[in-house]
C-alpha cells in the first residue's frame, strides 16, 4: 500500500540579496521503487517549480545529486524513499562546496581546484608517440588503477570530512585517493618525495584525522581507507 511522505528541503539563494534560509515542506504520495530523484523531479514539476537541485544520469554514475539526506551525504537518485520508516526526509546541500541555490552546489570548481593542487595527471619524461602502443602494464596492477579510477567525483567523502569543513585547502580523500592511483600507475615517473612535496602536509596526508566517514559515505565503495593508510606509510618514510 502506497503511504504519504513528507519531504523538507532548504531553499536559499545567496545571489539574491533578499532570500533567506527557510525550509519547505511538501507532502506526496509514495510510489512503489521510489526514490528520491523520483520524488524530487514530482514536487519540481507539480508543486514547486522553484525548488532547485541537480540530476542527469540517475544511475549513480555521474555523482551531481549528492546532497545530505537525514543527515548523511548520499546520492538521492539511489536513495529508495522507502528506507526510513517514518516517512519524513530532510534534504539540505553538501557543506564544504559553494551553494548555489536550494540543494544545488558547484562541486566542479572544488575539484578543478583539487586536481590542479595535487597534479592529477600522469607525469613522465617520456615523448608519446601516438603510433606506437602504450606502455603494457601487469594486468593485476591495471586493475588496481582502475579501482581507483571509478570515483565520480559526487563530493560526499569531502562533505563527510571533518577536516575538510575545518580546513578549505584540504585536499580530501578523493585528492589522496589521486595521489594513491599515480603512485600505483607505472606509467608515471614520479618519485615518492615528489609526491611528498604535493600532499606532505597539513593539507594533504597528515591532515586526515582518520575518521574514515569518506569511506562510510562513498557511493562506489572505493578502498578509501586502505589507500590513505598505504599513502600515509608511503609519505612517512621519507622524511
Amino acid at each position: 500500500m502506497s503511504r504519504e511522505i513528507t519531504i523538507t528541503a532548504l531553499k536559499y539563494n545567496p545571489s539574491d540579496e533578499n532570500s533567506t534560509p527557510t525550509f519547505a515542506e511538501y507532502k506526496l504520495e509514495e510510489t512503489p521503487g521510489m526514490t528520491l530523484y523520483i520524488a524530487l523531479t514530482k514536487i519540481k514539476t507539480s508543486i514547486d517549480h522553484d525548488l532547485t537541485s541537480d540530476f542527469v544520469c540517475r544511475a549513480g554514475i555521474c555523482g551531481a545529486c549528492g546532497m545530505v539526506i537525514n543527515g548523511k551525504p548520499k546520492l538521492a537518485c539511489k536513495t529508495l524513499t522507502s528506507e526510513f520508516e517514518s516517512g519524513k526526509i530532510e534534504l539540505l546541500p553538501l557543506p564544504t562546496f559553494e551553494l548555489i541555490k536550494d540543494l544545488s552546489v558547484d562541486t566542479g570548481s572544488w575539484m578543478n581546484k583539487m586536481s590542479i593542487r595535487v597534479n592529477s595527471w600522469i607525469v613522465s619524461n617520456e615523448k608519446v608517440d601516438i603510433s606506437k602502443i602504450e606502455q603494457p602494464i601487469e594486468p593485476e596492477v591495471a586493475e588496481e588503477v582502475f579501482e581507483l579510477d571509478r570515483c565520480i567525483e559526487c563530493g560526499l567523502c569531502v562533505a563527510s570530512c571533518s577536516t575538510a569543513i575545518m580546513k578549505k585547502d584540504f585536499v580530501g580523500a578523493i585528492g589522496l585517493n589521486r595521489i594513491a592511483r599515480f603512485s600505483i600507475d607505472p606509467h608515471d615517473q614520479r618519485t615518492d618525495e615528489d609526491f611528498y612535496e604535493i600532499i606532505g602536509d597539513d593539507e594533504g596526508i597528515f591532515g586526515c584525522m582518520s575518521l574514515l566517514a569518506c569511506e562510510d559515505h562513498c557511493p562506489k565503495n572505493l578502498p578509501l581507507q586502505s589507500k590513505i593508510a598505504y599513502m600515509r606509510r608511503k609519505m612517512v618514510g621519507v622524511k
